[in-house]
């Protein structure tokens, strides 16, 4: 059975069930800056929440993986809300004209064969929970958003891996990057 697609919002300002630690333009703009975060899923997201800021991105179908890879990643991922997992970050990007230019096969080819993306990624599985949203298709600014959540001990591997991701080819093609970290309550 095909999941159908999920729109969520990420809402920052006032309000919102996880504290703002920090927000890091890591390329290109960043974001103004706000003390709590809010995560709507759903038809409440159809109209843009108010707050500072409003990020909108849909979970769909995966984009790059293979059969073997959805496998691995099913076998160990997390599920988000797990009550130990008190951090989480939201990392949002925007990838480069030059980027979408390329045929699916070439983008395949840079974020796994190349990059290992994926490949790393489930090293810090099931420590840390992910869940990607795609914002390009809907007219957004950045094109993936990606929420974690982790427990405060796996604070510093989740660290590690995007520090192994940035260090990628497919990271030459992010123009744009913020980096927000955050705590529940």
């Amino acid at each position: 059975m095909v999941a159908e697609p999920l729109l969520v919002s990420f809402v920052g300002g006032d309000s919102g069930a996880w504290a703002v630690e920090r927000v890091e333009a890591v390329t290109g703009a960043g974001l103004p800056p706000v003390a709590r975060l809010a995560v709507i899923e759903g038809a409440a997201t159809h109209e843009r929440p108010i707050g500072t800021w409003s990020l909108r991105g849909v979970v769909s179908n995966e984009r790059y993986t293979s059969r073997q890879e959805h496998e691995a990643l099913a076998e160990r991922q997390a599920p988000l809300g797990r009550p130990a997992a008190t951090r989480a970050a939201l990392i949002l990007i925007t990838k480069s004209l030059h980027w979408w230019a390329l045929s699916q096969d070439q983008r395949r080819a840079i974020f796994e064969e190349t990059s290992h993306h994926i490949a790393t990624g489930v090293e810090y599985l099931p420590a840390v929970a992910r869940r990607l949203h795609h914002g390009r298709d809907l007219g957004e600014a950045f094109h993936f958003l990606t929420w974690f959540e982790f427990a405060p001990e796996d604070g510093r591997g989740f660290d590690e891996l995007v520090r192994r991701l940035r260090a990628t080819t497919e990271w030459s093609y992010v123009t744009r990057e913020v980096d927000i970290r955050l705590m529940r309550g």
